[in-house]
């Protein structure tokens, strides 16, 4: 698999370089405490409208749902996800975006000739498939090492006009990211969460020193003053899935509360959101979470 990402980077797409005295170098970039001295790039980073969707590499369910609702809500918005390719909540927001038919940006901290994690391949391939780039700082051949992913943090903190914190232990390394991006002075934003659970100790610690909460794509895109693409409405093919694509619209996302408040039979809401999925209008987020494509 990794033969066959290298040579779909030498067949499909050149690895550029971008040194820091280039007109193209990103300003953001240019004006931070340790600017990167070189770029490379596999496609083409945004000019703006990025935002940064970082997190736990073991979210819990509500975390699995808020990342992906925020991020293919955002990028149906036309806002481009920026994430930095890592298990858990990077992954989550850059397929959201992908499934949402937008632009994503990943941020890596090894060499452009391959691919961390592994498992990420294929991911990074569609990335690059769907109009949206990888970025480095680090020279083809370089290995990912541990120090590595905490200095990107700051490429995808600058990079970005905001960076939404979702789930976070207390010592979650995308709070390095957080306070990377205050530091470039951009807006660091965290969804609040249960406050028994440690994967939100993060984004609730966050929010108390300043950080801004938010609850659903628009407040991100009112609070940046973001001017949104109207979103494609989903189509329903019947009363009863036009009932549970405005329940879904509304925030109900559990099988049980969608059948309650639908009035329809557990096995009907069954066969109709068996069928809503298998034609792309919903995603299953596992453990009973239905969130709408």
């Amino acid at each position: 698999m990794l033969t066959h990402f290298i040579n779909y980077v030498n067949t499909i797409m050149q690895i550029t370089r971008i040194n820091l005295k280039d007109s193209a170098f990103p300003d953001v970039l240019r004006n931070i405490a340790i600017p990167p001295k070189d770029l490379y790039t596999l496609g083409e980073i945004p000019k703006d409208g990025m935002v940064a969707i970082v997190g736990s590499r073991r979210p819990t369910a509500y975390g699995e749902q808020i990342t992906y609702q925020l991020a293919n809500e955002l990028a149906k918005a036309g806002v481009t996800i920026v994430s930095g390719l890592a298990i858990g909540v990077d992954g989550i927001a850059h397929r959201a975006a992908l499934d949402a038919g937008g632009r994503t940006v990943a941020v890596l901290a090894h060499g452009l000739d391959r691919i961390y994690p592994h498992r990420h391949r294929a991911l990074a391939m569609e990335i690059l498939a769907s109009g949206g780039a990888l970025v480095s700082e680090y020279e083809v051949g370089d290995v990912p090492m541990k120090h590595h992913f905490v200095e990107r943090n700051r490429i995808i903190g600058a990079l970005c006009e905001a960076t939404i914190i979702t789930e976070s232990a207390v010592k979650g390394g995308s709070l390095i990211t957080a306070r990377d991006a205050k530091d470039a002075g951009r807006t660091v934003m965290a969804v609040p969460g249960n406050i028994t659970s440690e994967f939100s100790v993060g984004p609730n610690n966050l929010i108390r020193t300043g950080a801004v909460p938010i609850t659903s794509a628009s407040d991100v895109i009112i609070q940046l003053g973001f001017e949104a693409r109207e979103a494609v409405p989903v189509p329903a093919q019947s009363p009863d899935e036009a009932a549970i694509i405005k329940l879904l619209q509304k925030g109900v996302t559990s099988s049980q509360d969608l059948i309650e408040e639908s009035k329809l039979t557990a096995a009907q809401f069954a066969n109709i959101i068996s069928l809503m999925e298998i034609t792309g209008k919903v995603r299953n987020l596992g453990a009973g979470q239905w969130v709408i494509r």
